[in-house]
């Protein structure tokens, strides 16, 4: 039976729509959970219920930011559910992997992140892209260097910078070219950053973006 996505109609479909639809088989065996600022928040692939309460019990998390945004699929109905059994707040602020960052979405996270319950764990599908993306703004919140920002974008997540996601690496690099020492970060994304022209500037790999879309089939 394909997911509906209703948990509560059944929940067997669920997992299997998880696991086999979404990819899920695999971070079953693999996460990539790590520390973006100390004690106050991480970052990781999607997790699965068993490994979002060992999370909470290690770390103390009290919220789980989606950054997927809200999906019809199994992976975000057992994430949502698991949240709630755990007594977590589920925050969804989603970001995309390809394109060049919206300025009103990261105003938007700025703001989430200037009320955060703390601790608290991101993710996105693979904990590759969007999660390095979300964890260097995080790190330009709390006063961080671009260069700083920009290791959260590394391929021990499985961030691939000469694929289409690179344009991620470039909003950071192209900040530290433009704006950084003069403005501070989110003066020049509220009123200086253009995010039409370093789309039309950026040129990916097509080797890596094949492999990276097609192979590794990511969001």
């Amino acid at each position: 039976m394909a997911f509906s996505g209703d948990i509560t109609r059944n929940r067997t479909a669920a997992w299997r729509d998880s696991l086999l639809v979404d990819h899920a088989v695999f971070r079953v065996l693999w996460d990539n959970l790590a520390e973006v600022v100390p004690g106050k928040l991480y970052r990781s692939n999607h997790p699965t219920p068993a490994r979002l309460a060992a999370a909470k019990r290690q770390y103390g998390l009290h919220t789980l930011i989606n950054l997927r945004g809200h999906r019809k699929c199994g992976s975000d109905a057992l994430s949502r559910q698991a949240s709630a059994d755990l007594g977590l707040n589920h925050i969804d602020m989603a970001f995309e992997s390809r394109g060049a960052p919206h300025r009103d979405r990261i105003l938007r996270f700025a703001e989430i992140y200037g009320t955060l319950d703390a601790p608290a764990l991101m993710h996105c599908k693979s904990g590759a892209d969007r999660a390095g993306l979300a964890s260097g703004l995080a790190v330009m919140f709390e006063g961080g260097s671009s260069r700083d920002a920009l290791a959260q974008l590394s391929w021990r997540f499985g961030h691939w910078s000469r694929s289409r996601t690179g344009i991620l690496d470039a909003f950071f690099v192209h900040y530290a070219t433009v704006a950084e020492g003069r403005v501070p970060f989110l003066h020049w994304v509220e009123h200086e950053y253009d995010e039409v022209a370093l789309r039309r500037n950026f040129v990916a790999g097509g080797l890596s973006s094949f492999i990276v879309d097609r192979v590794l089939v990511r969001e």
